[in-house]
């Protein structure tokens, strides 16, 4: 499995007891959908390795309770402690509507109700407090903020985002 087809849930924080049980902090607002889960992929050497959960629960809301088969000792848990946790992009649960994984609307067109498409969004900037769209023009790239009361529709058939953004913002670059 390869990281593109994968999207993260979290990362092993810590050991949990003396029989390799460890504490997986989910990235997630929605723990709950991942209690159950037959298996995960560890980032081990820069490799995705598939780890099979004997037992799991959550524990203090945000963190999952695991027992890797195959993990028995408090050294093998240590061993992977502070890797990545991913899942299949498969596993994701399906959003509607003006819900969206940033992933997903890579390569939409953007679309602004006033101005038309304007260009291609070649990635997302969540860097900074304010995610950013990155949008190609031609040569120039053009920074368009996330903010919900701009964001007027996902077109997932047309693969386009619609915005109604002040004016001046895209112009500003162009």
């Amino acid at each position: 499995m390869r990281k593109e087809e994968c999207f993260y849930l979290g990362k092993i924080a810590k050991k949990f007891s003396f029989k390799g049980e460890v504490l997986i902090y989910l990235d997630t607002d929605e723990p709950e959908l991942y209690e159950n889960l037959e298996s995960v992929f560890v980032d081990h050497n820069k490799h995705l390795v598939p780890f099979f959960i004997e037992t799991s629960s959550l524990h203090k809301n945000d963190f999952l309770r695991v027992r890797f088969e195959d993990v028995s000792t408090e050294e093998e848990a240590d061993a992977l402690v502070g890797n990545g946790v991913y899942l299949p992009l498969t596993m994701l649960p399906k959003l509607t509507g003006n819900k969206f994984y940033f992933h997903e609307v890579i390569g939409f067109e953007i679309e602004d109700q006033r101005l038309g498409v304007f260009g291609k969004i070649t990635s997302i900037n969540d860097s900074s407090a304010q995610p950013l769209f990155e949008v190609l023009n031609g040569e120039v790239e053009i920074l368009v903020p996330m903010i919900d009361h701009f964001l007027v529709k996902i077109d997932r058939e047309n693969k386009k985002v619609i915005m109604n953004l002040p004016e001046g913002l895209v112009e500003m670059y162009l």
